[in-house]
């Protein structure tokens, strides 16, 4: 297929994160217990949650979407990478590239604003507990999932879009284990210093803000109940300590990789092993771990 007078890239080739054959089976054998953990960790949460009707808050409601969201956010990179650690060549279709980025953003940036509505549901059942079921309501809860959603999807599209309408006419090596915006589009034969400027504005912007409001609110729960710490508030604090753990290990390294325009480092593929495998691992951990009602529910199930 071609494009003016330059032939269209079919495939990628993807490095992964290491050629040395020992290295990947090393990965191999981690990723692989990682990835095992998020599905059994996540679908555990999933199952007790919605078998157990004293798990029926809106705290508990937004956990289980949320582990839903990890199994997908993994599972768009994961096996893939397994599969390519045992592979000699490592190579991806076009559109399989494309798929995989947009899938990825979808599910990522959905995550983003999921742990952004936990912090306001933590805030309001703290700061306003009179008006808690009122405010978060189970349709108020339906409608701010199906908004996190929406507003990944919307993330997700102007991103792929933006990348699909660039030429791609070799190279097509990605020093990656997976497919992502910054990568790809640097493979495009074409001016791209505005394309970066709008992705850094969009994927870039997006973490910072959703990571300040995080910061924000934590803050805003601290001030409010300090000096009046009762056993409630205890546990509401260990509750948001939690919260505040998975947010610091997700937030960060996405901002650290989408808030960069032009400027890449050799190691940026291991620190999107953070946000895309361990992240999710960690949840299911810190929030069964620190959960007495979550723990007693799975003893019972």
């Amino acid at each position: 297929m071609a494009r003016g007078n330059f032939s269209r890239v079919t495939e990628f080739i993807l490095l992964g994160l290491s050629d040395r054959r020992e290295l990947q089976v090393l990965f191999f054998t981690i990723f692989f217990l990682a990835y095992t953990m998020v599905l059994l960790g996540n679908l555990l949460i999933i199952v007790t949650v919605r078998t157990d009707p004293k798990l029926s808050s809106p705290m508990y409601f937004l956990l289980c979407n949320l582990s839903f969201i990890d199994i997908c956010c993994t599972s768009v990179t994961a096996p893939r990478m397994l599969v390519d650690l045992l592979s000699r060549r490592k190579a991806i279709v076009f559109e399989g590239c494309i798929a995989q980025l947009f899938f990825l953003h979808f599910v990522g940036s959905s995550e983003m604003f999921l742990l952004t509505v936990m912090a306001y549901d933590r805030y309001t059942a703290i700061c306003k507990p009179l008006h808690y079921t009122v405010i978060m309501s189970r349709w108020a809860c339906w409608v701010l999932v199906c908004s996190c959603w929406a507003g990944g999807f919307l993330h997700s599209i102007t991103q792929t879009l933006l990348t699909i309408q660039l030429p791609f006419c070799g190279p097509n090596t990605i020093d990656s284990y997976f497919c992502d915006v910054q990568p790809v589009i640097r493979l495009a034969c074409a001016d791209i210093y505005v394309t970066e400027w709008l992705m850094a504005s969009n994927s870039g912007l997006i973490s910072l803000g959703c990571f300040l409001v995080l910061v924000t609110s934590y803050t805003l729960i601290l001030v409010s109940i300090r000096g009046r710490l009762t056993q409630g508030h205890w546990k509401a604090l260990s509750t948001c300590t939690s919260h505040v753990a998975v947010v610091t290990l997700f937030f960060v390294p996405c901002i650290f990789i989408y808030l960069r325009p032009f400027c890449t480092f050799p190691f940026d593929k291991y620190v999107c092993v953070i946000y895309t495998i361990f992240s999710p691992v960690m949840n299911p951990v810190i929030y069964t771990l620190r959960n007495n009602e979550v723990k007693e529910s799975m003893r019972r199930l």
